[in-house]
């Protein structure tokens, strides 16, 4: 393998988060948000840029990726592989922490800025077929957002199925490569042109990886898989536990039914109950 994961979360940090190639970023925010014209962002500052997590620390660190445009506005870019739960509450969790941490102390709320959440994440969280969802705060009977400082973005990978040949805009190539970049031999043709994505391909080739950096993203990588077979063999338990319940259920019905036909030993060699849980049902 050529190219790292970037749903890795330290591989889509190093490749995003990096202060020396902000375009990257910028491109993605701007492909992602729709952004054009008077909207787009030319220049961000990156609130906390990349840097090699301590593998004992890595409870503590934070991976996302925060950014500020000259406006102020906030941008909260977090790519999630495991469906844990609550994602949607966690986002706004970030959105509103982020939010209220622009003011100190007396401060006029007027100086509030708008904050973008950006969630890519690698499960489905909405029933329906669309990859890309943008959720306002919207009037419910004019559909008007007359409030505007909240804006949160989902996109859902596991949705996202379009080939190389089906590439259409920036933002297709932009997912394409988070991805499938870890499953590419080479550059494709289709990048090339563009400098932002041969940028991204750059830092994301492992042999510009030093020994630190392959040591954490192999780290997170066996830590992500180890977290993911442990919610499978839970929900298999789980589901062998239910099957086993309900047999014994069906076992605990068919007896009473019996209760009134047949003696006590009958119905525990036909149902393979204990005698003694026969006995208590008779006399319950």
């Amino acid at each position: 393998m050529q190219f790292v994961d970037p749903k890795n979360d330290l591989a889509f940090k190093k490749i995003f988060g990096d202060e020396t190639k902000k375009k990257i970023l910028i491109s993605l925010l701007n492909a992602i948000l729709d952004f054009k014209d008077e909207e787009t962002i030319v220049e961000l500052d990156l609130v906390n840029p990349y840097q090699v997590p301590k593998i004992p620390e890595l409870k503590e660190t934070i991976l996302d990726i925060r950014a500020k445009n000259k406006k102020g506005e906030q941008f909260i870019v977090e790519m999630q592989r495991k469906d844990l739960g609550d994602f949607a509450k966690r986002s706004l969790y970030y959105t509103s922490k982020a939010y209220v941490s622009q003011l100190n102390v007396k401060e006029d709320y007027s100086k509030l800025n708008k904050v973008y959440f950006i969630g890519i994440v690698d499960f489905t969280m909405f029933e329906n077929d669309s990859y890309i969802s943008r959720h306002l705060i919207l009037n419910k009977d004019t559909l008007i957002q007359d409030i505007e400082d909240f804006e949160f973005t989902f996109i859902e990978l596991d949705k996202f199925n379009k080939e190389l040949n089906q590439l259409e805009t920036i933002l297709d190539k932009w997912l394409y490569f988070i991805k499938n970049a870890s499953d590419l031999e080479m550059i494709p043709k289709e990048y090339e042109s563009i400098e932002e994505f041969k940028e991204a391909f750059t830092i994301a080739t492992q042999y510009n990886w030093n020994k630190k950096e392959l040591e954490v993203y192999d780290y997170m990588t066996m830590k992500a898989w180890d977290e993911i077979n442990a919610l499978k063999t839970a929900e298999r338990k789980g589901i062998e536990q239910g099957i086993e319940q309900g047999i014994e259920q069906e076992k605990i019905n068919l007896a009473k039914n019996l209760l009134d036909i047949l003696d006590d030993e009958t119905i525990a060699l036909k149902t393979g109950l204990d005698i003694q849980i026969i006995a208590n049902m008779r006399y319950s």
